[in-house]
């Protein structure tokens, strides 16, 4: 008789079955993808975590202003974030998660402004 590659119990039902039930396969199917380290999920999770990290370190005071290339040369990656907020002046922020960022230029030079999340950006 088989047995569940998940959970280990018995099958029975059609002969080529593999797995016991749906959640069975499911679990199986989503530990092996979480172990490989190759899912998009995994990959998004860090790339969005490591730019929280690099927001953080460079913005101690809740607003500050640093060269885009200086973010660039820590990993960061513009294109990964959670939300934005748009101010009164039209201005978006990507944030990733409490901390945000706002490209510009200054004298030529990309920039990047940095904001922590604030209650008033609720609305």
């Amino acid at each position: 008789m088989k047995t569940c590659p998940s959970c280990g119990k018995e099958i029975t039902g059609r002969i080529d079955k593999k797995f016991c039930s749906g959640y069975c396969k499911s679990s199986y199917h989503y530990v092996a993808n979480r172990d490989s380290g190759k899912s998009l999920f995994k990959t998004i999770d860090v790339k969005l975590k490591s730019n929280r990290r690099i927001l953080k370190e460079y913005n101690k005071g809740g607003k500050a202003t640093v060269r885009k290339s200086v973010l660039l040369s820590e990993g960061f990656d513009s294109k990964y974030f959670t939300h934005y907020w748009k101010n009164n002046k039209g201005q978006v922020y990507l944030f990733c998660y409490e901390f945000g960022f706002l490209a510009t230029k200054e004298h030529e030079i990309e920039k990047f402004v940095l904001v922590q999340w604030q209650p008033y950006m609720e609305t």
